[in-house]
């Protein structure tokens, strides 16, 4: 829901106006790798999704990670030296002194460095650290009814990317859990067909939760994208699509919706919207809904 946020859509619109003026005038200069296909789409239509491969994933994690663990340890590094300091033996202040300072560096010099390389590389040398996806990892096709796993066993031998193909209602949704470096629980969404070998991990789309709720809530919305019957999501993403879907068009229509009701909204009234939007995930009652698929089918773990 927070992506594209309101500001950001705003922003985006205000910079579409002005690329047209500036074609139309002539001086348009287009922007570094503009029109790299990322083989994302996200519309009345598609639901795929793609990843950068890792040599471009590396640097975003460079600054991204070097960039907190600099902040979460400076306080810390900054509270041991002053809980040092407050013995009053004055050779142990010193030898304590010396030891700390020579801590510093170690315990926050790599995390600076980290992320004063990987900012430099990702703001300033985009032709270093930048590559585009081989293609998309799946699709959900709100259209065709039809989910698309893409293989890359061949990719590196054939140059080939396989298609598994197969309708939606045949997937079912699984919780995964797994453990966090700490040892933590955290669940994730898989979709699994129901009579192939077919598998996707939504791990990357959204991060693992140490609740339930969020997956949960992940499912309910690929439910809602996928249901023909019923409008689009009502969510920032969408809100230049819907014009183009029948059934949500129609609804709009029905109901009175602005068309710029999200596009418009300003910050207050959009973080009290997030703030709604994740009251109704922590009681999400999927676990209490009746399971229709055991009436025709049974699960052999």
């Amino acid at each position: 829901m927070q992506d594209p946020t309101p500001e950001s859509m705003r922003f985006w619109e205000a910079a579409k106006k002005e690329k047209e003026e500036e074609k139309a005038n002539g001086t348009y200069v287009p922007a570094p790798f503009e029109g790299v296909e990322l083989h994302q789409k996200y519309d009345h239509e598609h639901f795929r999704f793609a990843q950068l491969p890792f040599r471009s994933q590396f640097w975003l994690i460079m600054n991204t990670g070097g960039k907190w663990a600099f902040i979460i340890l400076l306080p810390v590094t900054i509270f041991v030296f002053l809980i040092g300091g407050l013995s009053v033996d004055e050779f142990f202040n010193e030898r304590l002194e010396e030891i700390l300072l020579g801590f510093f560096p170690l315990t926050l010099g790599p995390p600076l460095l980290c992320w004063a390389i990987g900012h430099t590389i990702v703001n300033y040398f985009p032709h270093v650290w930048f590559r585009p996806p081989k293609g998309p990892l799946w699709e959900l096709n709100r259209r065709t009814g039809l989910v698309t796993f893409f293989d890359y066993k061949h990719f590196k031998k054939d140059g080939v990317i396989d298609e598994v193909i197969a309708p939606f209602y045949e997937f079912d949704a699984y919780i995964v859990t797994s453990p966090d470096r700490q040892g933590l629980p955290m669940n994730g969404l898989f979709l699994i067909h129901r009579y192939r070998d077919i598998r996707i991990n939504f791990n990357d789309l959204s991060t693992p939760d140490n609740t339930t709720q969020k997956p949960c809530a992940l499912w309910d919305f690929l439910q809602n994208f996928m249901d023909v019957s019923r409008p689009l999501p009502e969510l920032p993403r969408y809100e230049s699509h819907r014009h183009l879907d029948p059934v949500t068009a129609e609804y709009d229509r029905k109901t009175g919706r602005e068309p710029r009701y999200w596009i418009d909204m300003d910050n207050d009234t959009f973080k009290a919207k997030v703030k709604e939007m994740l009251g109704r995930i922590d009681v999400i009652d999927t676990f209490s809904r009746p399971n229709l698929m055991a009436k025709h089918v049974k699960y052999v773990d």
